[in-house]
């Protein structure tokens, strides 16, 4: 994926919602725009693999709508993450498997995502219940290390752990958290969670599902914890 072009197109974007909404005579608002940065924990929830959560990190901008005379304000942005992923699975040549030979495969994964979130004020703007929705283009599983592409997926017979990099790149995620601080500079946390299926992909691959489930059904889950400066 071509960052530059994504930021260029995410600069643009909040430069016209931003005059979009200082354009609105019914309201006084006041136009801002933040940078955020912090750290992710990642994790596919499903019944296919057992997957260990690893931490990644996470920037983005967003343009910020504060509304005074109303219960909530609004932001919109795009944030760029490298999440990590940990896959269960064994030596390919073990010819008598053991809970013991069984290790971690790491993952790492890289999005895009683009929210639109309302901000509910708990009786002061510095401080705010954050949700809505959230668009997300990600790129493959990456493995760590290539020597293991042939370790086999715990619960699978034949699975190889290179087989199951080809996820599904576009996703759709609801998200809330909650924001604090005091005027420009706040902590933010949000959990986000993948409304439709990650592993969606997997299921039109001829693979050797023996031992395990055949169709793949898995929903993305995200920890983000980090610092948003406004300007």
């Amino acid at each position: 994926m071509n960052y530059k072009q994504s930021l260029l197109l995410v600069a643009f974007m909040l430069c016209f919602v931003t005059t979009s909404f200082s354009q609105h005579r019914n309201y006084h608002i006041t136009n801002g725009f933040s940078i955020f940065g912090g750290m992710t924990q990642f994790d596919i929830a499903t019944d296919n693999f057992t997957t260990s959560k690893e931490w990644g990190f996470l920037g983005g901008m967003w343009a910020t709508v504060d509304i005074p005379h109303r219960w909530y304000n609004v932001s919109f942005g795009m944030q760029l993450s490298e999440s990590k992923l940990g896959i269960l699975a064994r030596p390919y040549r073990a010819s008598e498997p053991s809970l013991e030979m069984e290790s971690f495969v790491n993952y790492k994964m890289f999005a895009a995502q683009i929210a639109l979130l309302g901000h509910i004020k708990l009786g002061t703007p510095d401080v705010t219940i954050d949700l809505g929705p959230m668009f997300q283009y990600n790129s493959d599983l990456e493995m760590k290390d290539k020597s293991q592409g042939e370790y086999k997926i715990s619960n699978y017979d034949g699975l190889n752990a290179s087989e199951i990099a080809s996820i599904s790149n576009f996703n759709l995620n609801g998200v809330v958290g909650i924001t604090a601080g005091y005027k420009y500079v706040k902590l933010r946390a949000q959990y986000i969670y993948g409304a439709t299926n990650i592993l969606k992909r997997l299921n039109g691959k001829v693979l050797n599902t023996e031992g395990g489930k055949s169709t793949f059904k898995g929903n993305q889950t995200m920890l983000v914890l980090g610092l948003n400066v406004s300007f």
